[in-house]
């Protein structure tokens, strides 16, 4: 049988390295929602008019 040709001696492009780290993946799907989430509930809470 033969082996795959993992001798390849170039640099690990970087969206692969980003795809093998499954952890940054876990800390970017949970962070990235909350961030954005939170500025729309401030962008959204900041539109309503001020009441008299």
């Amino acid at each position: 049988m033969t082996e795959p040709n993992n001798t390849e001696d170039g640099p690990v492009p970087f969206m692969q390295q980003l795809l093998d780290n499954p952890f940054l993946l876990l800390f970017i799907g949970v962070a990235l929602p909350s961030v954005l989430y939170t500025i729309w509930g401030i962008v959204d809470v900041m539109s309503i008019p001020v009441g008299q």
